[in-house]
């Protein structure tokens, strides 16, 4: 028999480590190729380590709730075979090398470029959503060391709510082998002073002292002497606010908006949607229909597809755009498409269907948050008919586009100007006017609304 040695892979450019959060094989436990080894949770999303041998778990060489340096062996399998001491190409070692020597850890920060890709991927309603906490539960001579397992989730709940160590180690577990739950914690603060807490993916309008929409712990309010509700920020409304406020005061922003004609985009968009779903088995919306019209006046106006660094302009080789959406918690994710001038028309809606479904099923890797070098956001599915969106740093610009309505609207013929029912759409854009003035934002947005408007309504996709 020869021992595997499995690594924690490396998990993007920016990402150097992770923390342990669940083993969901045992020591003894068979493994077949591509099971699930470990769940892991980084600062960007949460996932899984696959095993890439059969074999059967040997040893683990952490616990849970231990950080781990991306490279590192995390668990021996035991397989047939020779002695496998390294399981790892050696360009892959050197790039893991290169990664952890290049990206050092930082304390999150309000300046913090990479703040976004954190806070959308924290999807909510997912049990197991752990929270990294740097001192939970604070040991002192009222709290001794409790020797029972409570999961990252429960603690952090426990830290929320001000639970005593001993409170915690009364609430009964419902638990495998007799562990508190989420729902233990939750049934427990409401029996304890008619707290009100919802769970993890609905809304809440109990009180108490705390609030916040975090998925890992639940929102709470309490009111003043005036009637009025106090909602304390919980980490992730602070870490949006934050970003938002360093994102204007970095960046002057300035507005565009044109009205677009989009008649035939609809038209078409009608005439292929039912034969499309058949032929692909998923539906085709207007989404990948403006992103490809964005990445082709992008090609057109390269200058728009840029960062700022100091006093130098960083053109951007790809075209990476990032389509914003709101989940029904009201938490936001940005899921990044890249290289999207690469793909067909087919392969974008794709691609958008795919990355909506995975954020979702909270199943995002993190380079799927990470590379935007423009956003997309439609605000048009809450009914708005436009609206000025701030910019995601460290890009220059973000754009939107608003709700379809029909309107009349005058048309030039050979036989002169008619009116004519058409479906109209607002697009607006945000830019940075340090290095997108009107001329080019203006252009591009126009340029835009140009593709949309000239859509070939015999195009097959």
């Amino acid at each position: 028999m020869a021992i595997y040695k499995l690594i924690l892979p490396k998990m993007g450019e920016s990402v150097s480590e992770a923390t342990l959060t669940k083993w969901v094989k045992q020591v003894g436990d068979p493994i077949d190729e591509d099971d699930a080894v470990v769940e892991i949770a980084t600062d960007k999303v949460d996932s899984e380590v696959p095993s890439p041998v059969v074999g059967v778990l040997k040893e683990r060489l952490f616990e849970e709730n231990q950080v781990v340096q991306v490279g590192e062996v995390i668990a021996l399998i035991e397989v047939e075979g020779e002695e496998l001491d390294d399981p790892q190409p050696e360009e892959t070692q050197q790039e893991i090398e290169t990664s952890n020597q290049e990206a050092p850890k930082e304390p999150i920060s309000s300046t913090s470029t990479d703040i976004l890709p954190e806070i959308e991927a924290r999807i909510p309603g997912v049990e197991q959503l752990p929270i990294l906490v740097e001192n939970p539960m604070k040991e002192t001579a009222e709290s001794p060391i409790s020797i029972r397992f409570y999961s990252p989730l429960v603690r952090n709940i426990a830290q929320q709510e001000g639970l005593s160590q001993h409170e915690l180690d009364r609430i009964p577990g419902t638990g495998a082998e007799g562990r508190v739950t989420k729902q233990d914690v939750l049934d427990y603060l409401q029996s304890r002073g008619g707290v009100q807490a919802s769970p993890l993916n609905s809304q809440t309008n109990g009180s108490s002292e705390k609030s916040g929409n975090v998925p890992t712990s639940p929102v709470q309010i309490i009111s003043n002497a005036n009637g009025d509700e106090i909602i304390e920020m919980d980490r992730m409304r602070r870490l949006i606010a934050d970003h938002m406020v360093h994102s204007v005061h970095t960046s002057p922003h300035v507005f565009s908006v044109v009205e677009a004609d989009v008649t035939n985009l609809v038209n078409w968009r009608n005439k292929i949607k039912d034969s499309y779903k058949k032929a692909e088995g998923e539906n085709i919306t207007f989404t990948p229909l403006i992103i490809e019209a964005i990445a082709k006046a992008i090609k057109d106006f390269p200058l728009v597809n840029v960062s700022v660094d100091g006093y130098n302009i960083v053109r951007k080789k790809n075209i990476n755009i990032g389509m914003a959406a709101a989940l029904p918690s009201g938490n936001l994710i940005v899921p990044v498409i890249k290289n999207v001038d690469q793909l067909s028309l087919s392969g974008i809606s794709k691609s958008v269907n795919d990355l909506a479904s995975r954020s979702r099923a909270n199943k995002l890797k993190p380079d799927d948050t990470q590379g935007g070098t423009f956003t997309f956001t439609n605000i048009g599915a809450f009914g708005n008919i436009f609206g000025m969106p701030i910019i995601n740093q460290p890009q220059a610009a973000i754009l939107a586009v608003g709700s379809i309505k029909k309107k009349p609207a005058v048309l030039e013929t050979e036989f002169g100007d008619v009116i004519a029912v058409r479906h109209m759409m607002y697009i607006s854009m945000s830019y940075d006017h340090r290095v997108i003035d009107g001329a080019l934002g203006g252009s591009f947005i126009r340029r835009v609304a140009d593709y949309l408007e000239q859509w070939d309504v015999d195009r097959s996709v």
